[in-house]
């Protein structure tokens, strides 16, 4: 199953700017079936935890105490090739870039804020969706 599925996080502008209906929305239209979800608030630890991967970077500060800043919206999305489909989906990190009809275009406010975290490859799908959910939260 881990290579049919991504991680996603519907981040906290795009949560408090009521997008998350329509970013469902496109997510299921596009063919993806959400195997677990669940609306969360990651403290300062979770984030630095879970985005730990980009600690050397001169973004890491900033993009933890933003995802830190409110709830989000967790998801694994299941579907052939998800990690690219769903990539493919979201489009460009920096919405300004992002192809028209993408979820970042439409959602995202600026390349920190970008509306929607998605996995990069099937291992980080796997490991990303660990952090989150238990193999019982699974459907």
């Amino acid at each position: 199953m881990s290579a049919n599925i991504t991680l996603t996080m519907i981040k906290p502008t795009a949560f408090k700017n009521n997008c998350t209906g329509k970013i469902l929305y496109k997510i299921t239209e596009a063919g993806f079936r959400v195997v677990a979800m669940k609306v969360t608030k990651l403290s300062k630890e979770e984030a630095m935890k879970f985005y730990e991967v980009h600690a050397g970077r001169p973004f890491y500060g900033e993009l933890v105490d933003f995802m830190s800043s409110g709830p989000i919206v967790a998801a694994i999305l299941e579907k052939e090739n998800a990690v690219e489909a769903y990539r493919e989906l979201i489009g460009a990190t920096n919405p300004a870039e992002a192809a028209e009809g993408t979820i970042r275009k439409e959602c995202g406010t600026n390349i920190g804020e970008n509306a929607v975290h998605g996995s990069d490859s099937d291992e980080n799908a796997a490991i990303e969706a660990s952090f989150f959910f238990s193999q019982t939260e699974r459907f």
